[in-house]
């Protein structure tokens, strides 16, 4: 193992060997079983995170409290998303089970967040709904961490585009099955609760099969100084980390700012107040979305292997996910036929985008790490910049910008997209502040 950078390398890629880099190839087996597990999880957050919670959010409170309310409610998990993937990711690269460093976190998470889920699909108010939205989000986090740090043991560095680009797909493919079960399932109970049965299957098929990686010397005691290092980097010392991660998380934040607000801004600015309608469109939208996504992600991860740039997939990325989400405030201008065309040409392009992105950022997210001994760690916190724009874009947009858009504009959904994109595009310049890294 390499001692981590030193601070006169924080130019340069970091000098790390990892436990899969001395092997030809991944396990046999490992790229479909990772994407099941991968996307099962996503699925079991998706159904909620989609729309699920949009319809919950209007049946307890109205159309005129939902936005705020959504915003509340999904900005919950955002703390636990903070907290969870670093400490259990440092937590993994400590466990000393004879089962694997990783295995015991991915059934925990998978279990919890099916229980947390099942919470949302009954809560009578907000409050339990805030519980199991949280409780969903802590769970789960349990299990992308350990989920993550499988992948920098098992996969070597000349495969993890191929890897990546696969992994890529899942996030958007959970996306799309959450919209169709929400579209064609009759109750809350069976659009949400469904979604987190297949999640828990798939998490446990997965680490069930996984041939663990195994701690064989005990780890030093575990206090408040090292408890308080997991949610931490050195970001004058570890340089490319530090923007990875600003990087990573302005790009999230565009690509998550029309997502969750899709339903109502289709009530809003177009008229559509009906539920089933609601979501047709919004199933229709995400097929465009994922179909988009899930090409230019096996493209981009197959492309950026064979030519070894990441950065420039990120970047482009980035500014066609920036090009779609303006599409959104121009989109009512048009009318309803073609407004809500042209809101389908942006999740085309939105998706293409999210394609290039996810297609390399588990290949340059690894690339980026300053130290083997803490891989789960590290990438619990870069993981943080994938999982924080999700929750926390829902509440700055329902509690602050669309409010402060309506009051100041009338036009609080046009000022949010325009900011979101705005961010995305700082984004994409910030990646080439990584130095080292193609």
């Amino acid at each position: 193992m390499t001692a981590p950078v030193r601070g006169d390398q924080v130019a340069a890629a970091p000098d790390v060997t990892l436990p899969a880099d001395g092997l030809l190839r991944e396990p046999k087996g490992f790229a479909l079983r990772y994407f099941f597990g991968s996307y099962g999880i996503f699925l079991a957050l998706f159904a909620p995170g989609l729309g699920g919670l949009s319809v919950r959010v209007q049946a307890l409170v109205g159309l005129d409290q939902a936005p705020t309310v959504l915003g509340l409610v999904l900005g919950s998990g955002a703390f636990f998303a903070l907290i969870t993937q670093p400490l259990v990711g440092r937590l993994s690269d400590r466990t000393t089970a004879r089962t694997g460093m990783r295995k015991p976190w991915i059934i925990a998470g998978a279990v919890g967040t099916f229980l947390g889920i099942l919470v949302i699909t009954v809560a009578p108010n907000i409050t339990m709904l805030i519980v199991g939205w949280a409780m969903a989000q802590l769970f789960a986090n349990f299990a992308q961490a350990a989920l993550t740090a499988t992948v920098a043991d098992q996969v070597p560095e000349a495969r993890r585009g191929r890897v990546s680009g696969i992994i890529g797909t899942t996030a958007p493919l959970g996306i799309l099955t959450g919209a169709l079960g929400l579209t064609l399932l009759p109750n809350d109970i069976l659009r949400m609760g469904i979604p987190a049965a297949i999640g828990l299957i798939a998490c446990l098929m997965f680490a069930f099969l996984l041939k663990d990686r195994v701690l064989t010397t005990k780890p030093d005691r575990f206090d408040f100084r090292e408890f308080f290092a997991s949610f931490v980097f050195n970001p004058a010392k570890h340089r490319n980390l530090g923007w990875a991660w600003l990087s990573k998380l302005m790009i999230m934040f565009g690509y998550a700012s029309t997502v969750t607000y899709l339903i109502l801004f289709l009530a809003t600015s177009f008229g559509i107040t009906d539920i089933g309608k609601q979501l047709q469109f919004n199933l229709l939208a995400t097929v465009v979305l994922v179909s988009a996504n899930v090409v230019f992600a096996i493209l981009g991860g197959w492309w950026s292997d064979k030519i070894q740039n990441r950065r420039l997939f990120v970047a482009v990325g980035a500014v066609m996910i920036a090009i779609g989400v303006l599409m959104f405030p121009v989109a009512p201008a048009l009318g309803t036929t073609w407004g809500l065309g042209l809101i389908l040409v942006a999740e085309a392009f939105i998706g293409a985008g999210a394609g290039f992105f996810l297609s390399v950022d588990m290949a340059l997210s690894i690339a980026v790490l300053p130290n083997a001994e803490e891989v789960g760690k590290d990438l619990g916190v870069l993981n943080i910049a994938n999982t924080l724009p999700q929750t926390l874009s829902p509440l700055i947009a329902g509690v602050v910008i669309i409010p402060l858009g309506d009051t100041l504009f009338g036009a609080g959904y046009s000022l949010w997209f325009i900011v979101a994109a705005a961010v995305a595009l700082v984004g994409a310049a910030m990646v080439y502040r990584i130095k080292g890294v193609r």
